[in-house]
């Protein structure tokens, strides 16, 4: 992975990881830790949905991937806290 791209998928997983906190609503843990949640899901599933190809978007298909990523990643972490 060169610079530019390894740049560009940690935007992407903040992003995603924003989004992601702004959807599930009191499930993340802050901006912080949603960004991390985002360049996880960025990392898992931006591949996935780059290799998918469903948009026609490189950036797009990460941005999707990686959103829905940290919005599991997101509610899962919400679930195990309420176990807790």
């Amino acid at each position: 992975m060169t610079p530019f791209g390894f740049l560009t998928m940690i935007l992407i997983g903040a992003v995603a990881g924003f989004i992601a906190g702004t959807i599930t609503k009191g499930r993340g843990s802050g901006f912080i830790v949603n960004t991390i949640v985002g360049l996880i899901g960025a990392v898992l599933f931006g591949i996935i949905f780059h290799q998918l190809n469903l948009f026609n978007s490189e950036i797009l298909n990460q941005l999707t991937g990686a959103t829905i990523g940290s919005i599991i990643l997101l509610l899962v972490i919400g679930v195990l806290k309420k176990a807790a």
